[in-house]
């Protein structure tokens, strides 16, 4: 979050001023708040609901061979699908599945969000995080992995023509960290996920003169809203299906170049296009692989597809089976 002294020209003027500051204190309140309140209970109640996300999306999750067995580790991935991004939940119903919920995993998330005194225990509970260098720093110091999308508000809301294209623009945090804490990098290249909803515009110079960005909120973005046509993000939207597939990379190990490259900008940057380059060529062969997510998508949940799979589904098939928590994590067994 931006210094709430320092706002911005336009943060203290116009009708949007009470508001602003009145989410500037809750902010800044919650960072006295205790972030690392992830509860496994909670975790497994989420199972049901992710599923359902999940499914509606045809998520497939590929490469988890490449995920560290033990943390600490930081997930790296591209963020798609405006103001309602699914991004985590492919990730994290697997991570369950894999591992179970009591295996801590850990992300990082708009810091505006836990401002919200219903939304901000949920996030908590799910494992959450508000984004900061040093919340991300003792998350991996509790040896656990997280999860980061770089990219974040400018990422998430690019144009529906720039769909796909990896934009963390030029945002190097995530390159620091990793190199302060020494740990392995895993890439996870997200394609289809923002071919549901069409951003027209990320507005960030609307943003800038209703002086939003001093609640860290760079952006104002305009959709094309389901069923409501032409409005700001933040009205709820429908989002189409679209067939999702996750790419998870083979791990970064940047640590050769020593935790104190953190502070070199030519070994950054070096690794800043390291990331995003493979990400990048993955995105593009996801794309030559599934180029309609929409249309495939549609076709696989019209009734005809969906009534031929029952009888495999009644007769104890794979589908249902993948879901499954397996009794290792139930018992809580699974480790890192």
């Amino acid at each position: 979050m931006a210094d709430p002294k320092r706002p911005s020209p336009a943060a203290d003027a116009g009708l949007m001023a009470p508001l602003v500051r009145s989410l500037g204190a809750e902010i800044e309140a919650q960072k006295h708040v205790d972030p690392f309140q992830r509860s496994p209970t909670f975790v497994s109640l989420l199972v049901p609901a992710l599923r359902v996300i999940n499914a509606y999306f045809g998520a497939e999750v590929r490469g988890w061979e490449h995920v560290p067995k033990r943390g600490p580790f930081l997930v790296v991935g591209n963020h798609s699908g405006g103001a309602e991004p699914a991004d985590l939940y492919f990730f994290l119903l697997r991570w369950i599945e894999e591992r179970g919920p009591k295996a801590p995993l850990y992300a990082l998330a708009y810091d505006l969000m836990f401002g919200n005194p219903v939304i901000g225990p949920l996030l908590r509970w799910s494992g959450c995080i508000p984004a900061s260098p040093r919340n991300a720093r003792k998350a991996l110091a509790r040896g656990a992995p997280v999860v980061v999308f770089p990219g974040g508000d400018y990422e998430v809301f690019r144009p529906w023509t720039e769909r796909n294209r990896i934009e963390f623009g030029g945002r190097t945090g995530f390159v620091k960290l990793a190199l302060s804490a020494g740990v392995p990098v895993v890439p996870m290249t997200i394609h289809g996920a923002h071919q549901s909803t069409f951003v027209l515009t990320r507005g960030r110079r609307i943003a800038r003169v209703m002086g939003i960005d001093r609640l860290h909120v760079n952006v104002f973005p305009l959709i094309w809203n389901i069923p409501l046509g032409l409005m700001p993000a933040a009205v709820p939207s429908v989002q189409l299906p679209a067939k999702v597939t996750v790419q998870i990379g083979r791990p970064l190990r940047w640590a050769r170049y020593g935790k104190k490259a953190a502070r070199n900008q030519a070994v950054v940057q070096r690794c800043y296009d390291e990331i995003t380059h493979a990400m990048q060529l993955t995105l593009d062969e996801l794309d030559a692989e599934h180029p309609y997510p929409i249309i495939e998508r549609l076709q696989a949940l019209s009734p005809t597809r969906l009534l031929a799979q029952v009888p495999a589904w009644l007769a104890g098939g794979t589908a249902p089976a993948r879901g499954r928590i397996p009794k290792r994590s139930r018992r809580g067994h699974a480790r890192l």
